[in-house]
C-alpha cells in the first residue's frame, strides 16, 4: 500500500473488520440524523458533538434555554439506538437515595425471614438525563458523579454495576442562577463535552413551529443495536493518530495554563490575562479521544488536525477559570479558544499507513 489516507480519501479493504465498523458508522451516521429530523429541526452541530461523546464514552452537559428540545434530542438518540433511556428531574429536594436507588426490607410470607432487597433508582439505564444537574444539592451531584466515574453505585457497602454502555447527559440553564448549586470545577471536569445549544434560525424555528402544531408525532427507527454501538466504541481506541497530532492537541491544552517549569512555553498574552486556571491533562486526552472519534463519524480511518480544531470548544470551554478581567472586558472561553487556535501553529505531517496500525496488529 503506497498511498495515505489522505491521498486516497477512502479507507482500504486490508484493514479488515476495523473498516467494515467504520463504513457502517459513517452509513449509521447518515441514517441517523436522517431519523433525528424527522423530530429535531436543525442542531446539526449539537447532535453531531452529542454523538462523539457518546462514541468515545464520555459524558456531556447541554447548556442551553428552556424549550431548545434538549431533552426530546437526549430521548430520539436514545431511541434511534436501541437505548434504555431515564429522566431525572433534578430538584433541591432530591436525594442521592433517589436517583441510585435504595435498599428496602423484604419478607419471606412463607419463612417469616426478612432480607434486603436492593432496588434500582433511575441512574440504571443506558442513558440517563440529568435535568437542571445545577438544581440539586451537592451531596446528590457527588453521588452522580461517583457513577459517572467508576460506572457503578455502592449501596449499604455493596456495588452494583450500571448497564454498559452507560452515559450521563446533564443539561444546565445559563440564565436562572437563582436557587441552584453551581458545579465545582471538579465534577465539571468530569464531562467530556460541553455542548451550547443556541436558538434556531428563522427558517429552522418556522418549521418547528409547523411540525409541532400537527396532530401526527413523527415516529424514529432504530438505526444502530445496542451490541453495535459498543464494537463502535471498541473501534474508537484502535483508530491511529499521527504524533504530531497528538503534540498538536497536547499544545492547545497545556497553553490555557500558566507554565509550570522553566521548559514550559509560556502561554499566549491573552491566555494569561484574562485566565486563571486553565485546562487538565484529562482535556488533552479528551481531544484525541473527541478527535478519533469525530474521524469515524465521518468515514475516515485517521486523525487529523481539523479533527482537533473541531472538538477543542467543546472539551475547553468549562475547564478554563475565567478571571474578573475576562468579564470586565466581556471576554468569553469560546473567544479564547479560537484565539488560542489561530495563535498554534499546525505542523503538516505525514498519516500513518492504515494496515497493521489500524487493526491492532
Amino acid at each position: 500500500m503506497n498511498s495515505t489516507p489522505e491521498s486516497t480519501g477512502s479507507i482500504s479493504a486490508d484493514t479488515g473488520g476495523d473498516v467494515a465498523a467504520v463504513q457502517r458508522l459513517a452509513a449509521g451516521y447518515q441514517r441517523l440524523t436522517e431519523q433525528l429530523g424527522k423530530v429535531i429541526v436543525g442542531q446539526r452541530d449539537v447532535i453531531e458533538e452529542l454523538l462523539i461523546a457518546m462514541l468515545a464514552g464520555g459524558h456531556a452537559l447541554l447548556v442551553g434555554v428552556p424549550g431548545l428540545a434538549k431533552t426530546l434530542m437526549v430521548r430520539t438518540v436514545a431511541e434511534t439506538l436501541d437505548l434504555s433511556f431515564n429522566r431525572i428531574q433534578f430538584t433541591p429536594d432530591l436525594m442521592p437515595a433517589d436517583i441510585t436507588g435504595t435498599e428496602v426490607i423484604q419478607e419471606d410470607k412463607i419463612t417469616g425471614a426478612r432480607t434486603f432487597r436492593f432496588l434500582q433508582g433511575p441512574v440504571f439505564a443506558n442513558v440517563v438525563l440529568a435535568d437542571e444537574i445545577n438544581r440539586t444539592p451537592p451531596k446528590t451531584q457527588a453521588a452522580l458523579l461517583e457513577a459517572m466515574q467508576e460506572r457503578q453505585v455502592t449501596i449499604g457497602g455493596e456495588r452494583h454495576a450500571l448497564p454498559d454502555p452507560f452515559f450521563v447527559l446533564a443539561t444546565q440553564n445559563p440564565i436562572e442562577q437563582e436557587g441552584t448549586y453551581p458545579l465545582p470545577e471538579a465534577q465539571l471536569d468530569r464531562f467530556m463535552f460541553e455542548i451550547r445549544v443556541e436558538y434556531p434560525t428563522e427558517e429552522e424555528e418556522f418549521q418547528i413551529v409547523r411540525q409541532t402544531t400537527l396532530g401526527e408525532v413523527p415516529r424514529v427507527e432504530k438505526v444502530l443495536t445496542r451490541s453495535d454501538w459498543a464494537e463502535l466504541q471498541s473501534v474508537v481506541r484502535r483508530v491511529p493518530v499521527a504524533d504530531q497530532v497528538v503534540r498538536y492537541a497536547l499544545q492547545l491544552a497545556r497553553l490555557t495554563r500558566r507554565p509550570e517549569s522553566a521548559n514550559d512555553r509560556n502561554a499566549p498574552e491573552f491566555m494569561q490575562k484574562y485566565v486563571t486556571w486553565g485546562a487538565g491533562p484529562r482535556a488533552s486526552q479528551y481531544l484525541v479521544l473527541g478527535a478519533k472519534a469525530r474521524a469515524l463519524l465521518h468515514g475516515r480511518a485517521f486523525v487529523n488536525a481539523d479533527d482537533i480544531r473541531a472538538v477543542a470548544a467543546p472539551v475547553l470551554r468549562h475547564r478554563l477559570v475565567l478571571n474578573f478581567n475576562a468579564e470586565a472586558d466581556g471576554i468569553t472561553s469560546d473567544g479564547l479558544i479560537r484565539r488560542l487556535i489561530e495563535a498554534v501553529p499546525e505542523h503538516a505531517a505525514p498519516h500513518p499507513l492504515l494496515p497493521k496500525v489500524f487493526s491492532g496488529s
